[in-house]
């Protein structure tokens, strides 16, 4: 059975290119534009793992890892967050609300897919 992981993005070319990667390595992925509709998707599809920009409409990547965390029963869920923002504050606070890994944007995508097969056992 497939890994399923969400892309929770507002850019549209940053998820166009995450989807077709993750779907030519054989990962289900499922899309979302918001904090919102990532949480949504999270209940109703429950993803393996989060790719997750820390700056999107209605609620943050923080806000939403935050949300992850606080849920038991979505304790295996994996959160990479995405960011443009690479401060030691900024990776700090990612890790702190629970985040797995904090990866900076422009990033290899090489190197994600080999982080995300690492984290799930893939």
């Amino acid at each position: 059975m497939s890994k399923k992981i969400l892309v929770a993005d507002d850019e549209p070319n940053i998820v166009t290119a995450l989807e077709f990667l993750l779907q030519r390595q054989g990962f289900e992925v499922q899309v979302a534009r918001n904090g919102d509709e990532a949480l949504s998707l999270i209940e109703s599809a429950r993803p393996d793992l989060v790719l997750l920009d820390v700056m999107m409409p209605l609620k943050s990547g923080y806000e939403v890892c935050k949300r992850i965390r606080e849920r038991p029963d979505w304790s295996h869920i994996k959160v990479v967050m995405l960011s443009a923002k690479g401060r030691d504050a900024e990776v700090a606070r990612g890790l702190d609300v629970g985040a797995d890994l904090y990866i900076t944007k422009p990033f290899s995508t090489r190197d994600l897919v080999g982080k995300i097969k690492g984290l799930l056992g893939a």
